[in-house]
């Protein structure tokens, strides 16, 4: 039996039929480097294997009227690999555009909590032959960083099958009777939380007055409930809408390294210039720099002993975007000293902060809340907390095969919130930049334009770098925002 976090159960207790919190990876890939050829039931008699070697896979939910505290994992003693692994055809012509109206189908389908957690769906009928492998996980069970370390032990470099880990083959998430949950969490809500709240207060306590310092300086993270209203910033429906752009990495970083800074950098860049564009001609572009949250994993950082341990590790860092400025050299300068500003605000608060207070979630209750935040609409009776989220995951830098087939693009995707309904992530895989898109169309309908936005402004940052080197700028080097590392 293992505990949730109360951060990894708050997923769990946000959701809604119209706030559905599935974490997705969509992987474009080359079937014809399967060994022996592709079949459907070959690659779910590989996917079963791999699933023995992946305890996170295997394990479920369980919970009792008598537990007061968080549900726990337990192994799944029936798990069956034919309620996990389906397969569907894309309607043709198989583009790119048909594949994203199937997956933002998809994901938008509430998974059923009586079996593990995830599913991988194959997408057969694609144009030139290709496939797609949709891996749909509820946020409950994996973060961004534990979405990327699961296709990285389904993922080979080569593409023969790799033999298990005997010892992760072993590991089990245990069973768990009802007195024993009820006796744990009653430990837990009744003796750990109020020694947890003491300790916390002091730590909270010089927090707010520490932001509204720096607010007023304008040398920090914007507050909360700052950020202008946008056509994303209102209720959602529960329909969901994707859109993908995959672009050349080496032009990333050449323009990482002309201007002195990081590949976040940059992409931040190219978020804040693509939607200036695309909110302007629409009309509705606001005067004050749009708000992004970035998530920030804080694996590594010492936890406090009274956190349950969780899968979910991961804080939020607010920062402006440059979707006020006109220029693209001047947005890529003001997005890495927008960067800095929030990174050394962000800094000075405690890592596990946000995971220290999830444990007092309130299962019933905030579930409760949450649906009548819902159905009421109140989302769009007070200003945002931030616009969109922007998240960016290294890949690896070399071809990759994910059970046996050539992986082509690979697409994460985190879930959006009422008034809060864009995602953008992007992943750096072998030579590119893939860029997906998450929104309710009843939002935006229209997203496919937000992407091409990434392009166009990736296009006049080269043409700025490629301006600098024959000697047609004014701009005497690299910008002030100073050299930094990758």
């Amino acid at each position: 039996m293992q505990r949730l976090s109360g951060l990894d159960a708050s997923f769990l207790y946000l959701e809604t039929p119209s706030q559905v919190m599935n974490v997705a990876a969509i992987v474009e890939v080359d079937p014809s480097t399967i060994p022996g050829g592709y079949t459907f039931n070959s690659l779910r008699l590989e996917m079963e294997r791999r699933v023995r070697g992946l305890p996170m896979l295997r394990r479920r939910l369980a919970d009792s009227l008598t537990n007061v505290d968080h549900p726990v994992w337990v192994e799944d003693e029936d798990f069956d690999i034919e309620r996990h692994v389906h397969r569907i055809a894309v309607p043709a012509p198989g583009g790119i555009e048909e594949m994203a109206a199937l997956c933002g189908h998809l994901v938008a389908q509430v998974m059923d909590r009586k079996k593990p957690l995830w599913d991988l769906w194959v997408l057969e009928g694609l144009s030139e032959g290709a496939i797609a492998l949709v891996l749909r996980m509820h946020h409950a069970c994996v973060d961004g960083a534990t979405v990327a370390e699961i296709l990285g032990e389904l993922a080979t470099s080569t593409p023969e099958p790799p033999a298990l880990d005997a010892a992760r083959v072993k590991e089990s998430a245990g069973g768990a009777s009802r007195p024993g949950m009820a006796f744990g969490g009653a430990v837990n809500f009744f003796v750990q939380r109020p020694i947890a709240a003491m300790k916390l207060i002091p730590k909270t306590l010089p927090v707010p007055f520490e932001w509204f310092k720096r607010v007023r300086s304008g040398d920090g993270m914007p507050a909360p409930f700052l950020a202008p209203r946008t056509r994303f910033n209102g209720p959602l429906t529960p329909r969901r809408n994707l859109a993908f752009a995959r672009l050349p990495l080496g032009d990333v970083k050449r323009v990482k390294d002309h201007f002195g800074v990081k590949v976040n950098d940059v992409v931040l860049a190219m978020a804040g210039g693509a939607l200036r564009e695309y909110l302007q001609t629409r009309g509705e572009l606001p005067e004050e720099p749009l708000v992004g949250l970035v998530p920030v994993s804080v694996r590594g950082v010492t936890e406090d002993d009274l956190i349950e341990t969780g899968t979910n590790k991961v804080t939020g860092m607010f920062t402006r975007l440059p979707t006020s400025v006109a220029d693209p050299v001047e947005r890529i300068r003001l997005a890495g000293k927008y960067a800095r500003q929030a990174k050394g605000h962000h800094q000075g608060i405690d890592a596990n902060l946000l995971r220290a207070y999830a444990e007092f979630a309130p299962g019933n209750t905030l579930g409760a809340l949450m649906r009548l935040y819902s159905d009421r609409r109140l989302s769009g009776l007070h200003p945002p907390i931030f616009n969109a989220v922007i998240s960016n995951v290294a890949g690896p830098d070399y071809p990759m095969y994910l059970l046996g087939a050539r992986v082509k693009a690979v697409y994460p995707m985190g879930p959006i919130f009422h008034g809060l309904g864009l995602n953008i992530t992007v992943m750096s895989v072998d030579g590119e930049l893939n860029v997906g898109l998450l929104s309710c169309p009843d939002l935006s309908p229209d997203l496919w334009d937000l992407v091409r936005g990434f392009g166009t402004q990736l296009e006049e940052l080269v043409a700025a770098v490629e301006a600098d080197a024959n000697g047609d700028s004014s701009d005497d080097g690299p910008s002030d925002t100073g050299r930094q590392s990758e």
